[in-house]
C-alpha cells in the first residue's frame, strides 16, 4: 500500500474514532440530564404531604390521623408506593451516579426518612391490627424489596446504615407475603397495583440477592404453577383506558426469570405467537390526552414498563432469536414515548412516580 493511501487510511479512521467519541460524551451527557430530572421529580415529592391519597381502614374518629400520622416515613409523593418507590429511586441514582450534582441533597433526603423513630412508626402500622395483611399487597410491598435489595448491591456507609434500620420493616413484608403465597389460587392479571406479575418479579429479585432459597423457592413454584401452562395472551385487547403495566408482557418478563433460554424460547412461542420474526412492527405505544386524570396518566408508565419488559424478554432469548429485532424496536419505540413524557412538563399525578418508571427502564434495572 502507498504511503498516501495509507495516510488516507489513517485519517479516516481518525475521522470516525472522534465522531464516535462524540456521539458517546453527547450521550452521556443526554444520560446524565435524564438521571437528574428524574431525582428532581423524587426529592419534589419523597417529602411533600399533600396532596394525599390514603388507603386506611378506620374503626372509629380515633382513627383519623394525616399521612404523615399513618406513615412517618413513606408519607409523600400522593401515597405510599409512590413514595416507596421514590426512596427506591434516589438511592438507585446514589448507587449508580455518585457524580450527580443532587448528591448531597438525596443524602440529606434519605437521612431524613430513614430514621429508627420512623421506620419504627411504619412497622406499628403494619402490626396495627385492622391494617391486615393486605397493605400495599403486591405492589407496594414488592417495591419496597426493591428498596432494599438495592442497598444490598450499594457498598457504601449511608447503604449498609439504612438497611439495618429498614430490616424489621423488611421481616414484616417478607412474612406477609410467605403467609400470603400459599393461599393464592389465582394469579391478578390486571394492568394496575394489583397485579401479580410485575411484583413477583420484583419479589422474585429479593430473594435471589438476599440468598433466601426457601421464599425463591416458594415464588417460584407459586409462578410456574399460576403461570406456567398459560397460552395465546389476548394481547391484541391491550392497553385496558388506565394500565400502566401490561398483562401480556408482564407476564412474559417474569417468566424469563424462571427458565432457561431454550425452554423460555418454546414457552413464549405458545404464549405470544404474533410476535412478528421479521424486525417489524407489532406494538402500538399509548396516549395520554389529559394528564391531570390520575387514571389516564396511568398510560405514560404503560409506555415506560412495557419498554423494560421488553428489554426483559429480549435479555431471555438467544441473541440469535428471530423475534429478537421486532422485540427491540418495539422497546425502543415505547422508551422513546414514555421518556419524552418524563421529560416534557408533567402534572403531578404523573410527576410523582412516573419518574420511577423512567429509572428503572433507563438504567435497565429489571436485567442488572
Amino acid at each position: 500500500m502507498k504511503l498516501a493511501q495509507l495516510l488516507i487510511l489513517l485519517l479516516c479512521f481518525s475521522s470516525v474514532s472522534a465522531l464516535a467519541a462524540k456521539a458517546g460524551e453527547q450521550a452521556q451527557k443526554q444520560q446524565t440530564l435524564l438521571i437528574s430530572r428524574f431525582a428532581e421529580l423524587a426529592l419534589d415529592c419523597v417529602h411533600k404531604e399533600y396532596p394525599n391519597i390514603i388507603k386506611h381502614m378506620m374503626t372509629s374518629q380515633q382513627d383519623v390521623r394525616t399521612p404523615k400520622q399513618l406513615y412517618p416515613a413513606f408519607y409523600g409523593c400522593f401515597d405510599w408506593h409512590s413514595s416507596v418507590h421514590g426512596h427506591w429511586l434516589l438511592t438507585r441514582i446514589l448507587h449508580k451516579y455518585p457524580d450527580n450534582i443532587y448528591y448531597d441533597g438525596i443524602i440529606s433526603s434519605l437521612n431524613k426518612s430513614f430514621t429508627k423513630e420512623n421506620i419504627a412508626g411504619e412497622l406499628a402500622y403494619f402490626n396495627r391490627p385492622n391494617t391486615g395483611t393486605s397493605f400495599e399487597r403486591p405492589y407496594g410491598l414488592a417495591w419496597f424489596l426493591q428498596l432494599t435489595t438495592e442497598l444490598r448491591q450499594w457498598n457504601s456507609i449511608e447503604a449498609k446504615q439504612w438497611l439495618a434500620i429498614l430490616r424489621p420493616l423488611e421481616d414484616k413484608i417478607v412474612a406477609n407475603i410467605s403467609n400470603w403465597l400459599p393461599k393464592l389460587t389465582f394469579p391478578i392479571r390486571g394492568g394496575e397495583h394489583s397485579q401479580t406479575a410485575f411484583a413477583f418479579g420484583l419479589m422474585l429479585d429479593w430473594s435471589v440477592q438476599v440468598n433466601d432459597a426457601a421464599m425463591e423457592q416458594l415464588l417460584t413454584r407459586k409462578i410456574i404453577t399460576l403461570y406456567g401452562s398459560d397460552n395465546n395472551c389476548p394481547l391484541a385487547y391491550e392497553p385496558s383506558g388506565q394500565d400502566f403495566l401490561s398483562p401480556c408482557i408482564a407476564e412474559a418478563d417474569l417468566m424469563r426469570r424462571v427458565m432457561n433460554k431454550e425452554q423460555y424460547a418454546v414457552w413464549l412461542t405458545d404464549f405470544l405467537p404474533s410476535i412478528p420474526k421479521d424486525g417489524s412492527a407489532w406494538l402500538v405505544t399509548a396516549n395520554v390526552v389529559d394528564k391531570s386524570d390520575g387514571k389516564l396518566a396511568h398510560l405514560d408508565g404503560l409506555n415506560l414498563s412495557r419498554s423494560w419488559m421488553l428489554e426483559g424478554i429480549a435479555s431471555g432469548l438467544d441473541k440469535n432469536d428471530p423475534r429478537q429485532a421486532s422485540i427491540q424496536r418495539a422497546a425502543s419505540e415505547h422508551k422513546k414515548v414514555g421518556i419524552d413524557a418524563v421529560v416534557n412538563d408533567l402534572h403531578y399525578m404523573g410527576s410523582h412516580w412516573l419518574g420511577s418508571f423512567a429509572t428503572y427502564l433507563e438504567t435497565q434495572r429489571g436485567i442488572n
